[in-house]
């Protein structure tokens, strides 16, 4: 079994898209978005908030590797990660809502706990 979706896109492309989408997650708090794409974002989000949680150089660095915005890394460590101390993974939530009218594809919020 693959540890991951591949999502119709060669893997530059889906690792764009995918570092594309987390970095707005962080930025905004919520983003609208078709159900897998939510999971696979969910996973990586979910990753680099435990690296931040360490709040050490290394950690600042890994992140800065991983998403575009450097403003985006700040709030993550001075933020976000701060906020969830005390708990062990789950930093992500995804609501659905329904239906995309085009495609008929399943859109959700995802969005920071």
């Amino acid at each position: 079994m693959k540890g991951y979706k591949k999502l119709g896109r060669n893997s530059a492309h889906r690792k764009s898209m995918l570092r594309n989408l987390v970095t707005d997650l962080f930025r905004e708090g919520r983003i609208t978005t078709t159900d897998m794409r939510a999971k696979e974002a969910g996973r990586q989000a979910e990753k680099l908030i435990t690296i931040a949680k360490k709040g050490d150089l290394h950690a600042r660095r890994q992140c800065l590797e991983y998403l575009f915005d450097e403003d985006v890394v700040t709030k993550l460590f001075d933020e976000i990660a701060p906020g969830y101390e005390n708990r062990n993974g789950g930093y992500t939530r995804i609501l659905k809502l329904g239906p995309r009218q085009g495609d008929n594809a399943e859109v959700v919020y995802l969005e920071l706990v």
